[in-house]
C-alpha cells in the first residue's frame, strides 16, 4: 500500500488470476505501474491485457515493422525509432534531438471510447507505414503479407485515471532498459524510463534529459539518412572529383 509505484519488467509468462486482482486493486486505489513488456512468446499475457483493456489499452499480436525508412536504423525494419508525441515524459527528449530504440515491439491500440475519467498520450509511435507481422518471432519476410495488420501503432503510453488518481505507463518493448554500452539512444532509453517514474510519482521536477557524457557516443541515424550519406559519399562525391578532375585535364589539354 505504501509502494510508489510498481515495475513489472518484461515478463516471460502471465501474471495469475489472484495476481490480477491485487493490480485491480492496487490501481483502483490510486496506485501508479509501469509496464514493460515484449512481445510474449511463451503464450498470450492474458491477464496482463485484461488489466489494461480496462484502460482501453489493448495490444495487436505480432511484431512491428516499419516501412518507412525515416523510423527504423541499421537497415532492420524492426528496429524502430518511433515517432515521439508531446507529453511531460518525452518532451526533454524530442526538444533535445534525441531517439528512442525499439527493436523488437508489440503494436498497442487505444480505443475511441475510453472509461469514464480515462486518459491516455501516446508517447511514442510507428509510422503509418508501418504492419504488425502476425508471424512474430517466426516472421520470414520484412514485406507485409496476408494476415499481417496494418499500422500505425502506439508503442508507448501514458494513462491516468481521474477519479481513482491511477496512472500507467505501459512501453511495448522490452528494449528500453537493454544496455547499449555508450550509445546515445541507450541513454535517451534510460532518461524515457527514469522520467515516467518522476512524472508518475509526481516529482515533474526531476524530468529531464542526462547531462552530456564525456564518454565516446554511437552516431545513431535512421536508415533512409544512412542511405543518403552512403550515397553522397560513395557515389555524388568521387563522381564530383572525377568530373571536376576531367574539366581541369581538357583545359590544360587545350592549352
Amino acid at each position: 500500500e505504501d509502494a510508489d509505484a510498481l515495475l513489472i519488467y518484461a515478463p516471460q509468462s502471465d501474471v495469475s488470476e489472484k495476481e490480477l486482482t491485487m493490480l485491480q486493486d492496487f490501481l483502483q486505489g490510486g496506485g501508479k505501474l509501469i509496464l514493460i513488456t515484449a512481445p510474449p512468446q511463451n503464450g498470450a499475457l492474458t491477464n496482463l491485457d485484461a488489466l489494461m483493456a480496462d484502460y482501453g489499452v489493448t495490444a495487436v499480436d505480432g511484431i512491428v515493422v516499419e516501412g518507412n525508412q525515416n523510423n527504423y536504423a541499421w537497415g532492420t525494419p524492426y528496429y524502430l525509432l518511433p515517432d515521439i508525441g508531446s507529453h511531460d515524459i518525452t518532451s526533454p527528449l524530442s526538444s533535445g534531438g534525441y531517439y528512442i530504440l525499439l527493436p523488437v515491439a508489440q503494436g498497442l491500440t487505444v480505443s475511441d471510447e475510453l472509461p469514464d475519467g480515462v486518459s491516455v498520450s501516446q508517447l511514442l509511435t510507428s509510422s503509418g507505414s508501418s504492419f504488425s507481422k502476425a508471424a512474430g518471432y517466426s516472421l520470414t519476410s520484412y514485406e507485409k503479407e496476408e494476415g499481417d495488420i496494418d499500422g500505425r501503432f502506439a508503442l508507448a503510453v501514458a494513462v491516468t485515471d481521474s477519479g481513482t488518481g491511477a496512472g500507467i505507463v505501459w512501453v511495448s518493448s522490452s528494449a528500453l532498459l537493454d544496455d547499449q554500452s555508450n550509445s546515445q539512444v541507450s541513454g535517451a532509453n534510460r532518461d524515457m524510463f527514469i522520467n515516467s517514474i518522476s512524472w508518475l510519482c509526481g516529482q515533474e521536477e526531476s524530468i529531464s534529459i542526462r547531462a552530456k557524457s564525456l564518454s565516446s557516443d554511437t552516431l545513431t541515424v535512421s536508415s533512409a539518412a544512412g542511405s543518403a550519406y552512403t550515397l553522397t559519399v560513395v557515389g555524388i562525391l568521387p563522381l564530383g572529383c572525377l568530373a571536376v578532375g576531367m574539366v581541369v585535364w581538357i583545359r590544360r589539354k587545350r592549352r
